[in-house]
């Protein structure tokens, strides 16, 4: 195959730091060629200088399609064709489909908008990929997986030749990453190069025909997805091997924490019940629809169910706001930590201890300095959070110290269940790993944990015990050291 995008010798250094350093790069046409690292290993300043939002170091080379350029401008990174679909998607919620589709062929035109001209755009860009979208719905109405292919749609409206999907299964269900990745597929048999960038290994190996990987803003090379495993492949990004066992452990003695029995919520699941004891992880999985989050968020006071009981320690309680959950003692870490996690715009401080604003006031009800100070650092500490300031704004951490923040955040409450929605979902594998390590802790200290995920593996090896929700039910449970991945994906796709 013919090379589209050659980069030779980039550099690239923000300060004293060095994000990038001779890394060299080759993109053939209709090739999927992903790139995997860490956070911080350079990937994200690879994409922008390929965007043309950052300039390499005198002596980089970029080749596109034989044109030779010292550097890009973001206008002649579009006139080659090169799209860029970043883990926000960076859409207009409050347009139309159509709007965000084919407005971008109407920027910088001193003349009136033609809508039938954005309709025919969007159409035409809509059936290339054979997409079901209702060119006249709000984007702020579509679930995630519709507002992906949105964005892949308006990249192809801009006649891309090399399309750059940056964490694009992040926030996806099993079956909506399965589609996204036959979407892919679709696009390399059109002649399309697509970059695919995922911290999912599994994913990275099932789509790839290469991959590059990148540690330190290094090179550590590319290679054929064929040659490599999930393994070799975690090795070369972070230089260490990642092994988890299944165990067994007999908690049948410790005290139950949570019990649900018949729980139901018209609409989102029902006839749920089980229990959760103390120090015992119970992980819940399941496909797109089956009534997980909304099963947590009843458990966390935000979505009260019709019918059922649920008792705490034995005791039955009534949940009908966060409020009263927490009062409870029940934490939750939901899945969306940017939107409902975090206070983006707050310090790293403020966000650690925005739970515990009583517990940190003085006799007048003002916020004690030192008392807020020694919560901070002993959090920061205690969940290892990589911090250069805490009083830093929390969006300066890479997804990993974020998620570390909000786990800080609840853990400050001193939680008796702790409830778990993804949580490791757009971290990086080394970043997962203590995560991981952080849940087996606080179930050695006698939390009880529910963990949440779409990924086998997740709820595999990080559970004691495992239950399947299908169209609204826990139909099955599973021991984890007595059963297989196979096991677990037959039952959540039987």
């Amino acid at each position: 195959m013919a090379a589209f995008l050659q980069l030779s010798d980039i550099s690239k250094r923000f300060g004293g730091v060095r994000a990038l350093e001779h890394v060299d790069l080759v993109l053939e046409q209709g090739e999927v060629h992903c790139i995997a690292g860490e956070n911080g290993s350079g990937k994200s300043t690879l994409i922008k200088i390929i965007a043309g939002v950052q300039a390499p170091e005198p002596g980089g080379r970029i080749v596109i399609e034989g044109q030779h350029y010292p550097h890009l401008t973001p206008n002649q990174s579009t006139t080659c064709g090169i799209q860029i679909i970043y883990q926000d998607l960076s859409l207009f919620p409050n347009l139309t489909v159509a709007e965000n589709i084919g407005m971008a062929q109407h920027l910088g035109s001193p003349h009136l908008v033609d809508w039938s001209e954005i309709e025919r755009i969007a159409l035409g860009a809509v059936e290339r990929i054979g997409a079901n979208l209702a060119l006249d719905r709000k984007v702020e109405e579509l679930p995630i997986a519709q507002r992906q292919i949105v964005a892949i749609c308006r990249a192809l409206a801009g006649d891309a030749k090399l399309v750059i999907m940056d964490e694009p299964t992040a926030s996806l269900t099993r079956q909506e990453i399965k589609t996204l990745l036959q979407l892919i597929a679709d696009l390399k048999a059109r002649g399309i190069t697509i970059v695919f960038v995922s911290h999912k290994l599994d994913e990275v190996l099932e789509v790839a025909d290469k991959v590059t990987v990148l540690r330190d803003g290094k090179c550590v090379g590319t290679f054929s997805a064929t040659g490599i495993n999930d393994k070799k492949l975690a090795f070369l990004m972070t230089g260490k091997e990642f092994h988890y066992d299944l165990r067994e452990v007999d908690l049948s003695k410790a005290p139950v924490v949570l019990s649900v029995s018949d729980l139901e919520r018209t609409g989102d699941y029902q006839d749920v019940s089980f229990e959760v004891r103390a120090g015992e992880i119970f992980g819940i999985t399941g496909l797109l629809g089956s009534g997980r989050t909304e099963l947590a968020l009843s458990l966390f006071g935000m979505n009260p169910p019709d019918r059922g009981e649920i008792r705490i320690g034995g005791n039955r309680v009534v949940l009908r706001s966060n409020r009263d959950a927490i009062k409870q003692g029940i934490a939750y870490v939901s899945e969306d930590r940017l939107s409902l996690g975090l206070i983006l715009q707050q310090p790293i401080s403020s966000n650690i201890v925005v739970t515990i604003f009583d517990k940190i006031s003085g006799a007048l009800g003002l916020l004690d300095p030192a008392k807020r100070k020694t919560a901070v650092r002993d959090w920061i500490r205690d969940l290892a959070i990589k911090v250069s300031n805490p009083e830093n704004s929390v969006s300066t951490l890479s997804g990993g110290n974020q998620q570390r923040v909000v786990l800080a955040k609840w853990l400050a409450c001193a939680p008796r269940l702790l409830i778990l929605d993804s949580p490791t979902v757009g971290v990086d594998i080394n970043a997962k790993d203590g995560i991981y390590d952080i849940v087996r802790k606080l179930a050695a200290t006698g939390v009880a944990i529910i963990m949440i995920s779409d990924e086998v593996p997740e709820v595999l090896y990080h559970s004691h015990r495992i239950g399947i929700m299908r169209g609204g039910r826990l139909e099955r449970e599973f021991l984890a050291h007595a059963t297989t991945e196979h096991e677990i994906s037959e039952a959540i796709n039987a």
